[in-house]
Parts: structure tokens; C-alpha cells; sequence
């Protein structure tokens, strides 16, 4: 292990780097997963050491920066945002090392992650396509299609957490996260008629174990909804959405225990049941990802000051949050979330919206934006314009 040196960097820069990190170590564990990637793993254990360097500098900011007790209240519950990220990052790690310790998953598993809220893809780059030659930033990927490329593959080598001026070229594999809708765009850019159609391969049914599999997808798109709502509420300085964090954790506990049962009645029915540990540990990273995110409310619970720097941590992320309302005069108004395609014309996720004092949380396709609606979604900078222009909000 490489030993931990303090270097005078600002507290806001050390965040908005765990943050950053601990997010793309949860994308790249489930990677690892779909694809059965062990390089990919291997990364986010390589991950794993810069972000303890970044724990030890954030402990070392909180001792430095606080003079007075209202100063050290406030770091404190910077502090605990911090040791919130890095307990996701260390979930994410030990998915990443059961996978390199050959620890199986239920081919079940594989085929439906792609039925979650926000899916992984693996896209190959074709010859004079248009992803071939061009930049992330030139083609404003995320915001065009939805899909934001979170590594590509050139030959043997691998570019993780590639930026705007990452370019693509023939013959890449990119590995991208985004809505489903977004999967089309995607594999037209990269020089395809449609997306390949998988095949399954043909297994005997265990209703059991469909059942855990269906859980494990609606639990990684529970715990995935309540870190950003948690980082919406600090935000925001919203008690309510930190209550909603709260609530969703109740009932990620919930779910775990059903997990658990119908794992051990599958067991019953199948001879292999090397295939069933790794259900059980996807329902913990999941679970743990969810108790994270109740320690990033927590703040707001216990009504821990709030600094100003907090919004800038938010905003200067990889990923923003951002919240904007529906104005009378918008084309939003009236149309589902489905007719109006958010995710693939401006590559924003909505995390939540409230219309009428009401919220609602992880909204449905059918769910229809009114005029008035305040929207909370995360994604780019480039989507959260095309989003205020859609939403006709003024500046």
C-alpha cells in the first residue's frame, strides 16, 4: 500500500474528487459484473488507492480548517460527507475483488441489468462512423444520446473516466451508462443500422431465482435514485428530500430480506449453488451504497450547517444536479416523460419532480410534466441548458 502524504490542497477540490471517484467505482463495479470483466475490476481497485489518499487528505483539511466551534460543526459535516463517499467507493471495492476471486454470478443476472433505470453497454467504433476521429466533447455525447462513456478500450489498454477531449477512434470499445433510449443513438453514432440483438442462452426456469434477479435490478436502481437524491437534498437544503433518502433506505432493508429468502428457496432447485453468493453480495454493495447515502442526509437531520462551498461541490462534479421549473410557455408542458425523450435530447436523468407541493420520486415514463413542475435531474452541462431551454425557464 502507498503511503499516505499530506499536500495543501482546498477541501472543495478534495469532495468534489471523492464524489467524482466513489461514483465511477460503482459504474465500473457493475461493469465488471455484466461483462465479466476482470480488468475492469483490477481498475477500481486501482481506484481504491486514490481515494484513501483523498480520505486522509479530507481528515487532514477538517483538523486544519476549523478555529471555532461554528467552524468545526460546519467541517464536521463536510467530514461526514466525505467518510459517506469513501464507504461507497469501499463497497465498490469488494465487488471488484469477488469478481477477481472468481466469484459467479447467475447468467440471469447479466441479461437483466439491462432492464434497469439506467443501463451499461459495450459499443464497438466502426470505421469513418462518426464517433471515428471525434472527441466526447465535439459530439456532446451525453447530451446527444443520453450515454456517457465511462471507459474505452484501445487495443490492450484501457482510458477510465475518458473527458470531453478523450477522442475515439476505429475499433474502440467503449463502455457507456445511460437510459435505455439512448442505446439506438448510440450504436447509429458508432456506425450501426440498430443495436445487435443478444441471445439468451436457454436455462431451465427457477421462479426463485427470477424473483432475486428482478430484486437485485429494482435495488441498484434504488441505491443508485438515493445518492443523488441525498447530494440533491444538501443541495437544496431540502429536509424533505432527505426524508424520502430515509424512507427509500427503509425499504432497500426490506427488500434485502426478500432477497435473502428466495435465494435460499432457489437453492432447493438448482445443483450449482456457487452461482447464488454472488446475489447475495450485488444485495449488500447495493444495501450499503443506500446506508451511505442515509449518512449524507444526516447532515440536514441533524441540522449541521450547511457551508456555501457545499453548492459548488455539486456543481463542479463530473455530474451536476440541478433543479429547474416548467415554464407556462414550455413544449414540456402536458407531455409524459416518454413523449418528451429527456433522457436522449438533453442526456439528463430526472431524479425527481414536484408538481403541485407534491414530490414525486424516481418518476415513471407515463408520469406527464404541468407548467410550474420543478424538475430535479443529474447529467452534463451541456444537458442541463438543452434541458433549461426545453423548460423555456429565464436566466
Amino acid at each position: 500500500m502507498n503511503e499516505l502524504e499530506y499536500q495543501p490542497v482546498s477541501f472543495k477540490d478534495v469532495l468534489i474528487e471523492m464524489k467524482d471517484i466513489s461514483e465511477l467505482m460503482v459504474d465500473l463495479a457493475y461493469s465488471a459484473i455484466l461483462f465479466e470483466s476482470k480488468e475492469i475490476a483490477s481498475e477500481v481497485l486501482n481506484l481504491e488507492e486514490s481515494m484513501n489518499q483523498l480520505v486522509y487528505q479530507a481528515r487532514m483539511q477538517s483538523i486544519l480548517g476549523a478555529r471555532r466551534v461554528e467552524e468545526a460543526e460546519a467541517m464536521s459535516g463536510m467530514l461526514q460527507v466525505a467518510e459517506a463517499a469513501e464507504k461507497i467507493a469501499n463497497s465498490a471495492s469488494e465487488i471488484a475483488a469477488i469478481i477477481i476471486k472468481d466469484i459467479k454470478f447467475p447468467a440471469r443476472l447479466r441479461e437483466a441489468l439491462p432492464e434497469a433505470e439506467e443501463v451499461t453497454v459495450r459499443v464497438v467504433v466502426r470505421d469513418n462512423s462518426t464517433l471515428d476521429g471525434a472527441t466526447l466533447g465535439e459530439l456532446k455525447l451525453q447530451s446527444s444520446t443520453g450515454m456517457r462513456v465511462i471507459a474505452i478500450r484501445r487495443g490492450v489498454s484501457w482510458i477510465y473516466d475518458p473527458g470531453r477531449g478523450s477522442r475515439t477512434m476505429d475499433g474502440d470499445i467503449l463502455i457507456a451508462k445511460g437510459q435505455d433510449e439512448g442505446i439506438a443513438p448510440l450504436y447509429a453514432m458508432a456506425g450501426y443500422a440498430s443495436p445487435p440483438r443478444e441471445e439468451l442462452a436457454d436455462s431451465v426456469v427457477v421462479e426463485d431465482l427470477d424473483r432475486a434477479v428482478r430484486l437485485i435490478v429494482k435495488m441498484k436502481d434504488i441505491s443508485e435514485l438515493v445518492v443523488g437524491l441525498a447530494y440533491t437534498a444538501l443541495l437544496f437544503d431540502s429536509r424533505e428530500v432527505a426524508e424520502e433518502v430515509v424512507s427509500l433506505d427503509a425499504k432497500m432493508d426490506d427488500m434485502r430480506m426478500k432477497l435473502d429468502l428466495w435465494v435460499l428457496e432457489a437453492a432447493k432447485r438448482i445443483t450449482n449453488v456457487e452461482y447464488l453468493r454472488g446475489l447475495l453480495y450485488m444485495s449488500s454493495f447495493a444495501e450499503r451504497i443506500s446506508n451511505a447515502a442515509v449518512a449524507i442526509v444526516d447532515v440536514i437531520r441533524r441540522d449541521i450547517e450547511i457551508p456555501p462551498v457545499f453548492k459548488k461541490i455539486v456543481r463542479e462534479s463530473d455530474e451536476i444536479i440541478t433543479r429547474i421549473k416548467v415554464d407556462q410557455s414550455s413544449s414540456l408542458a402536458g407531455k409524459s416523460l416518454k413523449e418528451a425523450s429527456l433522457g436522449t435530447v438533453t442526456g439528463m436523468v430526472v431524479l425527481a419532480i414536484k408538481s403541485k407541493n407534491r414530490w414525486k420520486y424516481r418518476p415513471g415514463k407515463n408520469d406527464r410534466l404541468q407548467a410550474d413542475d420543478i424538475i430535479i435531474a443529474k447529467g452534463s452541462r451541456d444537458g442541463e441548458c438543452r434541458l433549461v431551454d426545453l423548460c423555456g425557464e429565464q436566466h
